[in-house]
């Protein structure tokens, strides 16, 4: 009895610490770390901003409300421009939701939910908020892929609005198309707002496209014109889509190996893009 009072008098000090570590390592696993948390917020809650966790769940259910509501204000805004340009539209189309674009071809296809069972079909033209946006390439009973107008593979006949010059105006994976003339000294200026032509064989003549934003007369082989585009291709959410028929035949006969001089240039629908 004598041996172990003196032991525990000469080891009572480590004995404690060892069976205290021990409790406290089974306390941490029993309930995953909660009590250390609750030790540190209460220790550091003196040097935190004056707010209660009420007050700040609070205020973080607040904040969530208020982006719901721009959220909503947001469609809202949509829907209105939506039914906007449907009671301008000249022809009705199918309306349509953008639900899918890849990083790698943001500017140069789209997705829509829209499909052959909705009457989509291959060579539909697609307009939206501002004017033209593409035309379908490929469609399932439920969806359709657009190629854009500023793929760089796009094509389309297009004319000056207030000097009917025309030209063709090809993609370049920007907001921002070129227009090659076919006139050697076109009658342009920067602002000009050019449309679909007649000559065109993929889409409808009178289409917006977009306005002239510079003028390259010394281009060769044909002065170029770089165009902004009217409608906000980066940020579509919706469209809608035109029946239409590819025309076999064009008021000027497109020919093999046509270039600018002889002012017939192809239009390219890139049909075979995978």
């Amino acid at each position: 009895m004598f041996a172990l009072r003196r032991w525990w008098t000469r080891h009572a000090l480590k004995a404690g610490m060892v069976t205290l570590a021990v409790s406290s390592a089974w306390l941490l696993r029993a309930n995953d770390g909660a009590m250390i948390y609750e030790a540190y917020n209460w220790v550091t809650r003196p040097l935190q901003p004056g707010l209660s966790r009420e007050q700040q769940f609070e205020n973080s259910y607040i904040l969530e409300l208020q982006e719901r509501i721009v959220e909503l204000e947001n469609q809202n805004r949509v829907l209105h421009t939506m039914d906007d340009y449907e009671s301008t539209a000249t022809q009705k189309g199918i309306r349509a939701a953008v639900i899918g674009r890849a990083a790698d071809h943001w500017w140069q296809q789209i997705v829509l939910n829209r499909g052959s069972r909705q009457g989509v079909a291959v060579g539909h033209v697609v307009t939206g908020p501002g004017g033209l946006i593409g035309r379908v390439v490929a469609v399932s009973p439920n969806t359709a892929r657009v190629l854009l107008i500023s793929d760089p593979t796009s094509r389309v006949g297009a004319k000056v609005s207030r000097t009917r010059a025309m030209g063709v105006v090809r993609g370049q994976s920007n907001n921002r198309v070129v227009m090659e003339f076919f006139e050697k000294l076109p009658d342009v200026k920067a602002g000009d707002v050019i449309v679909t032509s007649s000559y065109s064989r993929l889409f409808p003549k009178d289409i917006p496209i977009g306005r002239i934003e510079s003028i390259d007369l010394t281009k060769s082989p044909a002065p170029e014109a770089v165009i902004q585009l009217s409608a906000p291709l980066p940020i579509l959410e919706w469209a809608e889509v035109h029946p239409f028929e590819p025309q076999e035949t064009v008021d000027a006969p497109v020919l093999p190996g046509a270039t600018p001089e002889n002012g017939t240039i192809p239009e390219s629908g890139s049909e075979s893009r995978p």
